[in-house]
């Protein structure tokens, strides 16, 4: 078994410069390596940045530059300093494929860190693999999916979904209403929930779907109150958990009445739907501003000294770790040329301020630390349960024998 390549993200940034310099960006065989020429290497970095998925995309790009700030501070990748391209696409699917053919083809970019929606990820997809160019994806997904193409920061089912669902299930939450925006993430989300439902005594009693940027939801809240459930799984994006959140709460229902278990709401959302709507429900990720450990306290520290108010955040900590271990990986492989990126990658581990994260060889998605949290009053998340140790990925749920056939 290979072993893993563990060092912490300090000590990557402070590597000789003998050992940065390699083969000056080129591939062993002497091509020349992706996104390298002169004294720069260019990566993509493509987010939402306007229109109903800014309100999550922003602070991801946001942290991604400053890993990029931190690495070229201690030399660059290779002897050369990292220069970002950065693209805006949009909340629209087709700009996201648009986008990423335009930053591989024209600009020539080494890696590209980027999406968010699985929307977006199954867009980009085939444009990455015809180009057999890298896509960093930094967002929780619904699985199902493993593309040589891409490595996946974000959590996978098994780290995050099936670990929502085993905590509901202690708590005697039997009887589960579903609300998803309508789309990739959401639909196949809940066909894993209502398997898993299936198999452990579980009842769905509502499945509700709105579009992206939907803001009217006076009727499906008044729906849940009917079906009567124990909890709410929501798999909302976006901006329309602003409108959810606010008009649930104006229905008299709070976390005391009816806990709503969210997997794409983090600090930044909280901010935007306002804490008063939200406080005191749950959360499931693999990373908080609360987590404890000094690797998180000094990023912490140093992203709120350069984006003055801002959380950190589940995904945009998964963004900033999937720049940290691209650099790791070019450190490791001598060169940008993908092939030897992803052949080095395999087995790396980085201390990040979520705790260990280690790529899996097999699948290209990492090692996983699964947290519940509860949000506060004050807007941060307090953790309320843990897996204790990172979780091996299972995109396609194999070690789950009621997930037989989803995939």
């Amino acid at each position: 078994m290979r072993k893993p390549f563990l060092r912490p993200l300090a000590a990557v940034l402070l590597l000789p410069v003998a050992m940065l310099t390699g083969c000056g960006g080129d591939s062993k065989d002497g091509s020349s390596g992706g996104g390298a020429g002169g004294n720069t290497v260019k990566v993509g970095i493509l987010h939402s940045l306007s229109g109903t998925m800014s309100i999550s995309e922003v602070t991801v790009k946001n942290s991604e530059l400053m890993a990029i700030d931190e690495i070229n501070a201690k030399g660059g990748v290779l002897g050369k300093k990292i220069q970002p391209v950065v693209e805006d696409g949009a909340s629209d699917w087709p700009t996201f494929a648009q986008k990423a053919q335009k930053l591989i083809k024209k600009d020539k970019v080494a890696t590209v860190f980027g999406g968010w929606t699985s929307a977006s990820r199954k867009a980009m997809l085939p444009v990455f693999e015809r180009n057999k160019a890298l896509l960093w994806y930094p967002v929780q997904y619904e699985g199902l999916e493993s593309s040589p193409y891409i490595f996946y920061t974000g959590a996978t089912t098994n780290q995050q979904i099936v670990p929502a669902l085993d905590y509901l299930k202690e708590k005697g939450k039997k009887r589960i209403y579903l609300v998803g925006s309508d789309y990739v993430f959401p639909r196949t989300a809940n066909k894993i929930i209502k398997a898993y439902a299936k198999a452990n005594g579980m009842t769905i009693v509502g499945e509700e779907y709105t579009p992206l940027g939907h803001t009217e939801y006076s009727t499906l809240v008044n729906k849940i109150g009917t079906a009567k459930p124990d909890a709410v799984f929501n798999t909302l994006n976006g901006d329309s958990n602003v409108a959810f959140f606010k008009q649930f709460k104006s229905a008299g229902f709070d976390a005391a009445k009816l806990p709503v278990m969210s997997v794409s709401i983090a600090e930044e959302e909280v901010k935007g739907i306002g804490v008063a709507n939200i406080s005191g429900q749950l959360v499931a990720w693999n990373y908080y501003e609360t987590t404890p450990g000094a690797v998180n306290d000094a990023f912490v520290k140093a992203f709120q000294a350069k984006y003055k108010g801002a959380v950190t955040s589940d995904p945009m900590e998964a963004g900033y770790n999937a720049v940290h271990l691209w650099a790791a990986a070019v450190q490791k492989a001598g060169t940008t040329d993908v092939a030897a990126v992803k052949k080095a990658a395999a087995g790396i581990s980085l201390d990040t301020p979520e705790g260990k994260v280690t790529i899996d060889g097999e699948n290209q998605h990492v090692y996983k630390t699964a947290r519940i949290g509860v949000i506060q009053p004050d807007g941060l998340i307090k953790e309320v349960w843990s897996s204790g140790k990172p979780i091996k990925p299972d995109p396609y749920l194999k070690t789950y024998p009621w997930a037989t056939g989803l995939s």
